[in-house]
């Protein structure tokens, strides 16, 4: 059965604006600022999902979210003894995040590690990479470069160009949807 559609009324239909040119698609901003693994693993999941769903995505990371994106072949980065102190403390790369809470002397990690190949849950480098294929743009935070010592040949291939947050609230100002993990 077919229903009808009421046509709009003149004075509703001078309300309406008339659409301009195509329509632009969703846009995505995540602000990647944890190292955990849980929450750089939930930052992997929509970047990799967003790309999968052609959405122009940009993954901003900052602060302890950094430390997931340094090489893996690099274990201590930064030019003095707090930054090397830091970086020796949370140990960077991808392979080596640890959990907010239960990590359990290292165990937690391990656990969720089981409990993804169990039931075919992709790990968060997998999801890197199949983001970064996608065209997810990964972008570091110039300032924490800076404050912990990184150097931009400290970074995993396929990074963008290091910007600021003035960078970043600038995708947001143009109709990227905000996400903070």
């Amino acid at each position: 059965m077919v229903v009808a559609q009421a046509p709009v009324p003149d004075v509703l239909a001078a309300l309406i604006p008339e659409p301009e040119g195509e329509a632009k698609p969703a846009s995505l901003a995540i602000i990647c600022y944890s190292g955990d693994l849980e929450k750089t693993w939930a930052a992997m999941i929509l970047a990799s999902t967003a790309g999968a769903m052609a959405m122009p995505t940009k993954v901003f990371v900052t602060f302890w979210g950094l430390q997931t994106f340094i090489r893996e072949d690099r274990r201590i980065v930064g030019d003095n003894w707090m930054q090397k102190m830091l970086s020796f403390m949370q140990r960077p790369g991808i392979s080596h995040r640890k959990l907010s809470k239960m990590n359990f002397m290292g165990m937690g990690p391990w656990m969720m590690g089981k409990l993804a190949k169990q039931y075919n849950v992709a790990s968060p480098r997998e999801l890197l990479e199949m983001a970064q294929l996608l065209g997810v743009e990964f972008i570091p935070c110039q300032m924490t470069m800076d404050m912990f010592g990184i150097k931009r040949e400290d970074l995993i291939e396929g990074m963008g160009e290091p910007v600021g947050a003035a960078t970043y609230l600038g995708f947001v100002g143009e109709g990227a949807h905000p996400l903070f993990i």
